[in-house]
């Protein structure tokens, strides 16, 4: 990966997370004096729509940190190793929490009159294509651990060619 690169996405990368901290310190407090002008029927909803978007973000942040670990392991040359597995597990479960929480975010959303089914529909759906993040991730967890399987067999070859020679 080119330090232009590297530089790039790290750019990225403060952005989003500087983002998210905005949203966790200014959005969230709004988004919650907005919940209290609720209609007195949909008061339920108040404290688990919150707790759904901070968990949300905070599951979009540990992703943002991981790949930010795994860029730094890729610049110095040691992304195929044992150690990057960590990060890219951290990944997978908190693409799988998002998950979660945009199912939990349909159930608690579908009983009743508060939004139309069809929007239901559609968290839905969004539930799945996170899901389907986690997944491909799972995908190249397992490409990883073919290319460290490699990387650690080749080792033992260049060792076994010094002895010999």
């Amino acid at each position: 990966m080119g330090q232009v690169t590297v530089f790039a996405l790290r750019a990225v990368l403060a952005a989003l997370l500087t983002g998210s901290a905005g949203v966790q310190g200014l959005l969230v407090p709004l988004l919650a004096s907005d919940l209290e002008g609720l209609d007195e029927s949909y008061a339920y909803l108040r404290f688990p729509l919150l707790l759904i978007v901070v968990l949300g973000v905070l599951a979009a942040q540990v992703v943002l940190v991981c790949v930010w670990r795994l860029v730094t392991m890729v610049r110095r040359g040691t992304v195929f190793s044992h150690a990057a597995f960590r990060y890219v597990h951290v990944v997978i479960g908190a693409f799988v929490a998002a998950a979660l929480l945009v199912f939990a975010l349909g159930a608690l959303l579908a009983p009743g009159e508060a939004v139309a089914p069809g929007i239901v529909l559609l968290i839905g759906g969004a539930g799945l294509a996170v899901l389907g993040v986690a997944l491909v991730v799972l995908v190249l967890r397992m490409l990883l651990a073919q290319a460290v399987a490699r990387d650690v067999e080749a080792a033992r070859m260049r060792d076994e060619l010094a002895e010999v020679i």
